[in-house]
């Protein structure tokens, strides 16, 4: 089936961006990609009708939407797909809602569940199950964390704001004792207003759970489908390269009770932990407004989570593929695990043999696509590339720079206005 009203993939330029083109193109979607890279490696698909280029962290996007929308045939769907590219439409969709559907909950739900500081306020008032957490506005705050955490624990900002990507890629630091958990906070602090030390949940990355869902304008939850993760990158702290989808009852019924407690609205995502001692399952944290890295995993399993949602929200008949069958589907971001379980298996943790199990049977993949595979050879070109401009610094004769550079291939299916 076409559609004739587009929908606006805002952060293309990242995997989860890439990925939600590819699913509502395939569903007869038309899509534009707005990206802040033109030369990452999503920007290669040939998915999109038009990829426009703006900051997609600052509220440059905006004015390119107000740009593009009086040339719209009927209102697009947007769907940002970075923490800041939710909060910054958030906040201007007034500005947007001539030509555009936004499908947000209001601006304080959003704020709340956005920002960890709310959110674990929140959960704290909400009886919701979250690890023990500190907030450290000042030193003396760190100082008396520190006394009282046990060890290992994590250090993270509320928000991935533009100031810490700057300076970091992490999305948190894992310390191990009273003096590194000091340590980190001062070398971070000057990223954020405040930040928080919290618990570490015990449990290999196999124990994190996760809910990606949509509920309707009524709040109720229309699509669901629980995942795992198997392995991730970086080790412990990073994002999904490995999952699988699963049944897990108390994260189902524990993120619908999140979500129906403040009457959500759009996609929402909700990951825990289960800690392997107690067998007790924590809120690590939610994600909202926005598709995940784990969104394709229930497209791979036959539930139609994105476009429900393109189609709830022009008033079309949703698609009947929407209940979780549990048929064991995996997703995996084949490079990305391929780190990781090198990683694993350095540490002799886990033998080829078991790798390949692992990875057996019905999957969906992160980047590789053949009906669309210049953005998963770009990527992997680009990883090489660094790789070898990174070893040629430690080997006389070889002629090298020290400044790691995006790789300059010929643009395809691109506009840039």
């Amino acid at each position: 089936m076409k559609h004739s009203n587009f929908a606006i993939v805002i952060g293309l330029d990242c995997m989860t961006g890439l990925q939600t083109a590819r699913i509502l193109s395939a569903r007869g979607v038309p899509v534009i990609g707005i990206a802040s890279k033109p030369k990452h490696f999503s920007c290669y698909t040939k998915v999109c009708k038009k990829i426009l280029y703006a900051n997609t962290s600052s509220e440059e996007f905006i004015v390119k939407l107000e740009k593009l929308g009086p040339g719209l045939v009927g209102k697009a769907v947007l769907y940002p797909c970075t923490d800041m590219s939710v909060l910054i439409l958030s906040r201007n969709r007034h500005r947007l809602i001539n030509w555009y559907h936004t499908v947000l909950s209001d601006q304080d739900v959003v704020e709340t569940l956005m920002d960890k500081i709310s959110f674990y306020k929140f959960a704290k008032q909400a009886n919701l199950p979250i690890p023990l957490t500190y907030l450290l506005y000042k030193k003396s705050d760190v100082i008396e964390a520190a006394d009282q955490l046990t060890y290992p624990c994590i250090l993270k900002p509320p928000i991935k704001s533009v100031e810490w990507e700057k300076n970091t890629n992490a999305k948190v630091f894992k310390v191990f004792s009273k003096q590194e958990l000091i340590d980190q906070y001062d070398k971070c602090s000057s990223w954020s207003e405040v930040l928080i030390a919290q618990r570490w949940v015990s449990g290999d990355d196999s124990h994190l759970y996760s809910c990606n869902c949509y509920f309707n304008s009524d709040s109720e939850p229309v699509v669901t489908f629980i995942a795992r993760k198997i392995r991730q990158w970086p080790p412990e702290t990073g994002t999904s390269c490995l999952g699988q989808e699963c049944r897990n009852d108390f994260v189902l019924k524990e993120s619908i009770r999140l979500f129906k407690n403040v009457n959500y609205r759009g996609l929402g995502y909700v990951e825990f932990k289960k800690d392997e001692t107690t067998g007790e399952h924590f809120i690590i944290e939610p994600n909202i407004g926005r598709p995940t890295g784990r969104s394709a995993i229930a497209e791979a399993g036959g539930v139609e989570l994105l476009y429900t949602k393109y189609c709830d929200t022009i008033g079309h008949p949703l698609p009947s593929n929407r209940t979780q069958k549990y048929r064991n589907v995996k997703w995996i971001y084949l490079r990305r695990d391929l780190q990781s379980a090198f990683y694993y298996w350095r540490r002799g943790e886990l033998s080829l043999l078991n790798w390949l199990k692992s990875i057996k049977g019905r999957k969906g993949y992160a980047l590789l696509s053949w009906s669309d595979p210049l953005p998963f050879f770009v990527d992997l070109f680009n990883k090489l590339s660094y790789h070898f401009r990174r070893d040629s610094v430690n080997h006389p004769g070889i002629e090298s720079s020290n400044e790691v550079t995006e790789t300059i291939l010929p643009q395809t299916s691109t506009v840039n206005f």
